[in-house]
């Protein structure tokens, strides 16, 4: 089952508060979601796929497009929320898990199925964030194989736990994938990656509404 935890969209991405207020915050952080939604949705071998979520602009676009909803009341972070899915899943006799997160808003199919054919019978494959210190997909046969514990620095304990089980785990350097929102210097990535989903065409108008500048160096 893919799993993907949101988290209180209303106070969403902080690090961004240098740029960009608190409904523009908002405001991007559920349009990343609907560019992760509807690209899922749109995959048309994708296993079962759920948000963990009680923040109403999830559920409510959960239900636009038939994902599953675990409730999550208590918000306890990305960590928590997917520790409590876990078990759900394990409960139903789910045997793998693949965790993305919802601010990847250039997710491509094709790329998850590199994920899911190159998974082991059991063990696990990670992908990444561009700085190569987040994790953006975490997949994992049993589905508890090991714990996942989210944060900045994501990506070398999940490396250390996944190998600490003994499975084998496959690293993948994926390019959309790779590429989440935390900080002023990701929206200038998104911006330069050739496309037109949501967020960039969202970040795009603000660029004209001069409601931020990027950095010439880096967007041309």
């Amino acid at each position: 089952m893919i799993l993907v935890p949101v988290k209180n969209l209303s106070a969403a991405k902080q690090r961004l508060a240098a740029l960009l207020d608190q409904p523009a915050r908002t405001e991007l952080a559920q349009t990343m979601l609907h560019d992760v939604v509807a690209t899922l949705a749109a995959w048309p071998q994708r296993p079962d796929c759920a948000l963990v979520t009680s923040d109403p602009f999830a559920v409510e676009l959960a239900r636009q497009y038939n994902l599953e909803i675990i409730p999550d009341p208590a918000n306890p972070g990305e960590t928590g929320a997917i520790e409590m899915a876990t078990q759900i899943c394990v409960g139903r006799g789910i045997d793998s898990t693949l965790v993305i997160p919802a601010d990847i808003p250039l997710i491509q199919p094709s790329e998850l199925e590199q994920i899911l054919g190159q998974a082991p019978l059991k063990g696990s494959v990670l992908a990444p964030a561009a700085d190569g210190r987040g994790t953006n997909a975490a997949f994992r046969r049993p589905a508890n194989l090991f714990p996942l514990r989210f944060g900045n620095d994501s990506f070398k304990p999940h490396l250390a736990a996944a190998q600490a089980t003994g499975k084998p785990c496959v690293v993948l350097q994926l390019p959309t994938v790779a590429i989440d929102v935390d900080n002023p210097e990701d929206l200038h990535r998104l911006l330069a990656y050739p496309g037109e989903t949501r967020s960039q065409s969202l970040l795009r108008k603000w660029m004209l509404d001069g409601r931020f500048l990027p950095k010439s160096s880096e967007v041309s």
